[in-house]
């Protein structure tokens, strides 16, 4: 294998550079929505010694038994993560995860550099490459996934795809050693859509070594065989609590098409960008404009077909065929599998690398020679671009409450949104607004268990106790195993002096889910009211039999409450 040459690696380092300080106002940024359940409040992230247990329980993903997913690299580089920080410090999360987003542009460039140079030698390969990866690398829809940190997952399993592919076409000896499918077990560990790489790896055979369906069904079998055995593997470690919270199948899968050519438009045009969208799912494909998404489709595959044809040996528009199959299949996994949400930003993430290919290789074929100048003045106006919107949605990312403000402009219909913006306005005292929020919420989420219990704390804290328990009682109602309904409720009756019922909750919610630690701390604040110890002492063991280093638990065994 030849080092790449200085020439190669300068422009490189320097597109690098640039990503780097695009995204040098994101590494300060803190944990967000789901970071808390799976991230912050997850205890089994806290001791190194989890890790064997991390591969063998799902339950340790997240203390929210609807969330626990299996993606055991996922949450053991989170329990490295906190290990070499010390705690839970949102700046080492972050960089960990843009390091590795470093790592994927490095070899997407080698992947897009490959490509080119088989379809058309021609020395601008080299530039059009470079300028693909950093388009990617500073593009607004990307700055999601780079700055949430639990969607580290989605960075894993990208940068496995692209990294089992690259090392079958870099060491064709090797093949049969099976190397290139190291990356690819890792991606699986990771998150669900490194499934697609045996398809993306059928088109590259297809388009690029010239092999019949059959021959590069032949050459894909070990990848397929991987893939199916991990995605069943995954599928018997997932709990049966798990609970997406679907859209109806048929709903949700006639809208995907629409999906993709609202992903495909924000390429162009990332304006719209939002955390949560208020998105909602087609019940007919002639409603609303889920036959445009279909068209959108079939014109993209059409395309693709035409592009990877040969004729007369011409191989030049195989890299937009292969672009496009790539980000067709990259969306196939959330497409597929209904899920909580229509649309997500972070869900661009992993097709946008065929994307980018295809229409930034497909416009250099457009260049004509006496217009490079004006073509890459054009190119550095657009990174410029960019690169400011992608800092700008740091910004937007920064906090809570900079980042659920957004959501209710961009997505103004969207409960969830109104709700945790008004969770975030709840923190800071503001209860009378927090309530004008999450009364706006239930007009769109009338039946969500989570607004119930902020509606139950914000009437609390006005001393409206009649309203307040009838949404906490509504919660547990809509959600009776739920950890935070109960807590809440019990937290609630605790302050009002309503110890054994407190008690009784917190019990129940210990037992349904020993992972969520605040009952058992809030259980030991109300044996701390009622002066007993044997109580407190109790819960501190029965916490440190499961969490051996619990510091609370600790703390209280020693005779030092810790602060509350």
């Amino acid at each position: 294998m030849h080092l790449p040459s200085r020439h190669v690696l300068l422009p490189l380092f320097a597109v690098l550079g640039l990503v780097t300080l695009t995204y040098s106002n994101h590494f300060h940024n803190g944990f967000h929505f789901d970071d808390f359940h799976t991230v912050t409040t997850n205890p089994y992230i806290r001791d190194l010694r989890n890790i064997p247990q991390i591969f063998g329980d799902a339950d340790t993903f997240s203390t929210l038994p609807a969330n626990r997913g299996w993606r055991p690299l996922v949450t053991t580089s989170l329990a490295i993560d906190y290990a070499i920080a010390k705690g839970l410090k949102p700046g080492y999360f972050q960089t960990s995860d843009f390091c590795w987003f470093l790592v994927q542009l490095c070899l997407m460039f080698a992947l897009f550099r490959h490509i080119l140079d088989f379809a058309r030698p021609d020395p601008s390969n080299r530039y059009i490459a470079l300028f693909a990866t950093a388009l990617y690398g500073v593009h607004p829809a990307i700055a999601e996934t780079v700055n949430y940190i639990i969607q580290r997952g989605d960075i894993y399993s990208t940068l496995a795809v692209i990294a089992g592919l690259l090392i079958y076409i870099r060491w064709p000896d090797r093949r049969h050693q099976g190397i290139y499918l190291i990356p690819v077990l890792l991606g699986l560990l990771s998150k669900p859509p490194a499934l697609v790489f045996p398809a993306i790896l059928f088109v590259y055979l297809l388009l690029f070594e010239d092999l019949g369906p059959v021959r590069a069904f032949a050459r894909c079998l070990p990848a397929l065989l991987l893939s199916i055995g991990l995605g069943a593997l995954a599928g018997a470690m997932t709990p049966r609590s798990y609970d997406p919270g679907a859209w109806p199948a048929h709903d949700y899968r006639i809208t995907q098409p629409l999906v993709a050519l609202r992903y495909f438009r924000n390429f162009f045009l990332p304006l719209r960008l939002s955390a949560d969208t208020d998105h909602v799912a087609e019940t007919s494909i002639w409603h609303g404009y889920a036959w445009l998404g279909v068209l959108f489709v079939i014109a993209l595959l059409a395309i693709a077909v035409y592009c990877g044809l040969s004729r007369d040996g011409d191989k030049r528009l195989r890299p937009i065929a292969f672009g496009i199959y790539w980000y067709i299949l990259a969306l196939l996994p959330t497409s597929l599998f209904p899920l909580a949400e229509i649309e997500n930003d972070h869900r661009m993430f992993f097709p946008f690398v065929g994307l980018v290919l295809s229409l930034v290789y497909s416009a250099a074929l457009l260049i004509q020679p006496r217009a490079r100048v004006a073509a890459a003045v054009a190119c550095a106006l657009i990174l410029a671009v960019a690169a400011y919107g992608t800092r700008q949605r740091n910004v937007v990312w920064h906090n809570e409450e900079s980042l659920w403000y957004d959501v209710t402009l961009k997505s103004p219909k969207n409960g969830r949104g109104l709700m945790n913006y008004g969770l975030t306005q709840m923190e800071k005292g503001d209860y009378v607004r927090a309530l004008n929020y999450f009364t706006r919420a239930t007009e769109y989420s009338p039946d969500y268990y989570v607004l119930e219990i902020n509606l139950g704390i914000a009437n609390g804290a006005l001393n409206n106790n009649e309203e307040a328990e009838r949404h906490f009682a509504r919660s547990i109602e809509l959600a009776p195993q739920d950890a935070q309904a109960l807590y809440f409720y019990a937290s609630w009756l605790r302050d009002r002096g309503r110890y054994s019922e407190a008690i009784q909750y917190l019990n129940t919610n210990v037992e349904n889910n020993p992972a969520y630690l605040d009952a058992r701390y809030l259980l030991m604040w109300i044996y701390h009211d009622l002066g007993d110890q044997a109580g407190i002492e109790r819960t501190a063991r029965d916490l440190l039999a499961r969490f051996p280093t619990d510091p609370i638990a600790q703390s209280w065994l020693a005779g030092k409450p810790p602060p509350e």
